[in-house]
């Protein structure tokens, strides 16, 4: 079992990475996506499946529902309103776009996570963020 506060713990030494598209390397740099696999890594092991290669518009230019369905695989599945610390959240920029964002649930309001221009942060989910959250998501054998 992985406790909640290992994987806030594991998420709050991500902070201070800088961006940078595609990666996943503590302390050189990461996006969203590398965050949260860094962060699986850290309470997992090695990580379920490789990242293919994606641009930043990859979202915009697919179509897809390529990380909600990556996160349907490795993850299990909450109500938006029921994610604690330790949870994966999913975001949606744009009602009509697909969901392309991630973050670290280090509370119920607030997270970890990595966006363009800015090194990984903790910040507040707040009314900007809630109303884009798509989906949350525990990691498999997380303790309650």
């Amino acid at each position: 079992m992985i406790a909640r506060a290992e994987i806030v713990v594991a998420a709050r030494r991500w902070l201070g990475t800088p961006y940078a598209h595609q990666a996943s390397l503590i302390h050189v740099g990461c996006d969203c996506l590398g965050l949260v696999r860094g962060v699986w890594r850290d309470v997992m092991g090695e990580e379920p499946e490789a990242a293919p290669a994606y641009t930043p518009d990859w979202a915009e230019a697919l179509g897809a529902e390529t990380l909600f369905e990556a996160a349907h695989r490795h993850f299990h599945p909450l109500a938006t309103s029921d994610f604690r610390e330790g949870d994966i959240l999913l975001f949606r920029f744009r009602d009509h776009l697909p969901a392309k964002h991630l973050g670290v649930a280090t509370s119920r309001t607030h997270m970890a996570h990595a966006h363009a221009g800015v090194c990984v942060a903790e910040v507040a989910i707040g009314p900007h963020w809630r109303k884009r959250l798509a989906a949350a998501f525990a990691f498999p054998g997380v303790a309650d």
